[in-house]
């Protein structure tokens, strides 16, 4: 997509449903005089372009070039108090903000009763709700009106909002610590992935323990709580702890389960916890959980309950596909999970204003994976290099570090050996610089430089002395990660066997679900 085609003004007038532009259409002419306003004129021809270009404005000669910007921003401003007139973005958050606004213009008329009167019923409500912050605006507000409107009652209100301010306070404040440390955690995870070695885990234990406040889970509400287990989550996954991680991603999701309204007024974190809860049964390998789980959030997701925004639309196209994608890979049915590729691609084409190049990529690197899994390495690699080729690309290291492993593989897999020196140099020189060098990619990296010197009949021998190197490492606490990228091991095995990575993970999975049938 150009650079013009992102301007803010024209992607959100793409973005209005029918029913929002007619809205909007009544709303600018309301009054007779708006009629032949330039502003909609300009919505008009907008609507009607398929791409921005600000020389076609021009060229309809009813806004000369220095008045633009600002006809550009009266529009924008027009169309966004329009969109918080349609009953359709009509939340819970927003009625209380408006009854706020409504209190504020009736305290600065003198009417402090009705004023009042107002505040006390959006209070309610917040707290109901667990808006902390804006009850907290609320009684600011209730403070400074009770401190002009002297009443009987003066005094024992004056001493409940004093205790209402106090208790909201601190509850806002440890909510915006919780909140802090939940969104460094995150920057953490997406720069650097999981921790890489001892004075990794060293380093985030003791931020952690530095930053996470002092609380009273009992005293805590559903803000709060969220944040909370939002850290915990990040800081598990950050030091590959994949059961705490299901632990507090399933604290996260039952919370909407404690709190049914919450899911109407947040289905944004009802989706990520959601997310993260799959993640983590993926990374523990609990199958029937995983598939239970997934089953619940679709039959969530298209009831007719469910918050249905832009938003929602594009996050539940992301977490149904990632985890329907993963859902072949516990599988292994990875033919299946080819069939889904096309559609997705269609669907990232029509999103790609709103997803980001580290989501596009995480779905290449699947789609890669799905094409290796089935033995088809030109497709894998025709994917794996939409993500090496991205300069731009800088956040999650793991991704781009394995993303090259992968290619090497699917290289040598292929037969493709006359340039598969310069691929190990690129990815032994890409992961020395990344400082990303580990004993699963060091052992890799050097037994297929070998390959070339080993007989024919040696070779069987030569994986089998891989897979005994490696399989130590499969539960080691900084090399495991290297598995939840690629599963070497299967591939390992399906080369010494000679039988499709595909059987081997299948028969993996049946020899688990026996066990596990064993031990009830």
């Amino acid at each position: 997509m150009t650079k013009a085609q992102k301007d803010p003004l024209f992607q959100l007038i793409k973005l209005l449903t029918k029913s929002e532009k007619r809205q909007f259409k009544l709303y600018a002419g309301r009054l007779f005089v708006n009629n032949d306003a330039k502003f909609i004129k300009l919505f008009n021809l907008l609507d009607k372009s398929k791409t921005y270009n600000e020389k076609d404005i021009l060229k309809s000669d009813f806004v000369k070039k220095p008045q633009l910007a600002n006809l550009k921003a009266h529009l924008y401003k027009q169309i966004l108090l329009s969109l918080k007139l349609n009953p359709t973005h009509k939340n819970t958050r927003l009625q209380i903000r408006e009854e706020l606004d409504f209190a504020s213009i009736l305290y600065s008329k003198g009417l402090y009763h009705q004023s009042l009167k107002i505040l006390e019923k959006s209070k309610k409500t917040a707290l109901q709700n667990n808006e902390n912050n804006l009850a907290n605006e609320i009684v600011e507000l209730e403070k400074i009106i009770e401190s002009q409107y002297i009443t009987r009652s003066m005094s024992g209100k004056a001493d409940e909002l004093i205790q209402q301010a106090k208790s909201l306070s601190e509850q806002n404040l440890i909510a915006s610590k919780l909140s802090n440390l939940s969104l460094q955690l995150y920057s953490l995870f997406l720069k650097t992935g999981y921790v890489k070695n001892k004075n990794d885990a060293k380093r985030i234990q003791a931020f952690f323990k530095n930053e996470i406040p002092v609380y009273h889970i009992e005293k805590l509400g559903f803000t709060e709580k969220l944040w909370l287990y939002k850290c915990h989550l990040w800081y598990s996954f950050l030091m590959q702890d994949f059961k705490n991680s299901y632990k507090f991603a399933l604290k996260w999701v039952n919370l909407f389960s404690q709190y049914p309204q919450m899911t109407a007024l947040n289905p944004v974190f009802f989706l990520k916890g959601n997310n993260y809860l799959l993640e983590a049964l993926f990374f523990i390998g609990n199958d029937k959980k995983f598939e239970s789980v997934f089953n619940e959030l679709l039959d969530t997701i298209n009831s007719k309950n469910f918050p249905q925004t832009k938003n929602t639309e594009i996050l539940s196209f992301l977490y149904v596909n990632f985890h329907q994608i993963n859902l072949h890979f516990m599988r292994a049915s990875f033919k299946d999970g080819i069939q889904m590729i096309s559609a997705i691609e269609h669907q990232l084409n029509t999103y790609k204003s709103f997803i980001d190049p580290h989501h596009t990529s995480i779905f290449y690197y699947k789609f890669a994976s799905l094409y290796f899994g089935a033995n088809d390495n030109k497709a894998c690699i025709f994917y794996l290099k939409k993500i090496i080729s991205n300069k731009a690309l800088t956040m999650k290291e793991d991704l781009m570090c394995y993303s090259r492993v992968l290619n090497l593989i699917a290289h040598y897999e292929e037969g493709l050996d006359g340039n598969l020196d310069l691929i190990i140099k690129d990815t032994y020189r890409f992961l020395i610089k990344m400082n990303d060098l580990h004993q699963v990619q060091k052992e890799l990296i050097g037994f297929i430089k070998t390959l070339q010197d080993i007989y024919p009949q040696e070779l069987k021998m030569a994986f089998k002395n891989l897979l005994k190197r490696l399989k130590p490492l499969e539960h080691h606490p900084f090399e495991r990660r290297s598995f939840l990228y690629l599963d070497i091991i299967s591939w390992l095995e399906s080369k010494i066997k000679n039988k499709p990575v595909a059987t081997i993970i299948k028969e993996k999975r049946s020899a688990k679900l026996t066990e596990r049938y064993k031990t009830k």
